[in-house]
Parts: C-alpha cells; structure tokens; sequence
C-alpha cells in the first residue's frame, strides 16, 4: 500500500492513499449536484467488481514528494452548473486533504463524465 509522507519539525507523517482516498470520496459526494463519482473505463468497474476489491471509484491520487495530484471522474445533477460544481470540489477537495494529511494538493481534476437527470 502506498502513502504519502513529509517530514517537519514534529517528526515524519505517513498516510496511506487509500485513507486520503476515503477522505476525497467523502468530501465529493457531499457537493451539491454530485451524483456519484465514476470510473472512465468500464472495463475498470467490471474488473474491480468481479475482484470484490473496495476499490475508489473515479479517484486518482498521485504523488510527487509531499506534492498531492487528484483526478476525480464524477456524475452531476442535471441543470446545474458544471463549472459552479466543478469550482467547488476543487475547493472542497483541496481544503479538506491538505487540512487532512497537512500537505500541498497541488491540482484537483474534475471530469464529468455524464449528467443524470
């Protein structure tokens, strides 16, 4: 399992992906106009489904050092504004994970990936 780590005057922190993972999912689903977060390839959902792994759906987390990437792939509400919702998981995300691992989210991508009405 992977984790992401810095070093301060406290001592070195570590934690895991899978735990900022949690923490990414849970801020997105709690926007407004979020439906669902999504993977991009289906053959990915069939794959995770049939390995009954509790995988995250539609999150990506990548790290540079004490740098964090995330890449979300999510569904929204129709008739609402995707760069407002968009705007606002960047937000969202970004405060919550640096407030979380007391690191740099460096970028938050938002892909929609459809609109459920």
């Amino acid at each position: 399992m992977k984790a992401v780590s810095t070093s301060n005057v406290y001592g070195k922190i570590s934690v895991a992906e899978k735990a900022i993972a949690q923490t990414v999912a849970d801020s997105v689903l709690e926007c407004y106009g979020v439906v669902a977060l999504k993977n991009r390839n289906v053959f990915n959902t069939v794959g995770q489904f049939i390995k009954r792994k509790n995988y995250f759906t539609g999150i990506k987390i990548k790290t540079i050092g004490d740098r964090i990437y995330i890449s979300l792939s999510v569904v929204l509400k129709y008739g609402i504004s995707i760069e407002a919702v968009s705007q606002s998981l960047r937000r969202t995300v970004k405060y919550d994970i640096e407030k979380f691992t007391g690191m740099i989210v460096e970028s938050v991508e938002v892909e929609v990936l459809d609109i459920q009405v």
